[in-house]
């Protein structure tokens, strides 16, 4: 199998994004600290990776100007691992992981910032906070008693589906949801400035739909490796 050119890949990539404001998070999880170390030369300085134990491996291999993005399913149990160095986790889909990371944010005296992961595909294999779950929460009061969490806005994954239509129609949702609450009053812990949504391929859409920040893996550094 032919090795990916990880620097043009990344400049192909580039040249297709159409909102200046978006920014890319390439998604390195199964790759090389190898390939990593192309994409930083290359300019890259945000890192996804969906597992923890992987994730801190290569934390400390790599520089330290590395922002670091937990894109996966998160437990709680794990969350102390990377309490201490995370630029942002993507993926809070529970009540319960936003409560165990402000308790770990306070060990580490660290405000962590977060996003919200909404459920937005209508595969019921996606996690994620629904509607009404993120309404009661944000004006509920458990929330007032959170000190170490920032949360800076929403996730979303969208259906593995080839009709555009389909996930056109949940970015547009989940948009549309995010402007909703950018509107009104929020408490002093949220501050939504990041809507992240699109992969490698969808994101297209989902920057066409307002996303802010984009997951790229595959594009970038060729298939997955899964052994």
């Amino acid at each position: 199998m032919q090795e990916p050119d990880i620097k043009d890949n990344l400049k192909q990539t580039l040249n297709t994004f159409k909102s200046t404001g978006c920014r890319l998070v390439a998604v390195s999880k199964t790759k090389p600290v190898s390939d990593l170390e192309e994409a930083y030369a290359a300019g890259i300085r945000d890192f996804g990776e969906n597992k923890v134990q992987e994730l801190v491996e290569k934390a400390d291999q790599l520089p330290g100007d590395i922002r670091w993005h937990m894109i996966g399913h998160l437990q709680r149990n794990k969350v102390k691992y990377i309490a201490p160095f995370i630029h942002l986790i993507h993926s809070v889909d529970s009540l319960r992981l936003l409560k165990q990371i402000d308790k770990e944010g306070k060990k580490v005296e660290r405000v962590i910032s977060c996003l919200l992961q909404v459920h937005i595909a209508k595969e019921e294999t996606k996690y994620g906070w629904d509607e009404k779950e993120l309404m009661d929460f944000l004006y509920g009061e458990e929330i007032k008693g959170m000190k170490n969490i920032q949360i800076l806005g929403l996730m979303g994954m969208a259906t593995l589906t080839d009709n555009s239509e389909t996930i056109r129609k949940e970015f547009k949702d989940l948009h549309r949801l995010f402007t909703q609450l950018k509107s009104q009053p929020l408490p002093e812990q949220v501050q939504l400035s990041e809507l992240s949504m699109g992969m490698s391929g969808d994101y297209l859409i989902a920057q066409e739909e307002g996303s802010t920040m984009v997951r790229i893996g595959s594009a970038i550094f060729g298939a997955r490796n899964y052994t």
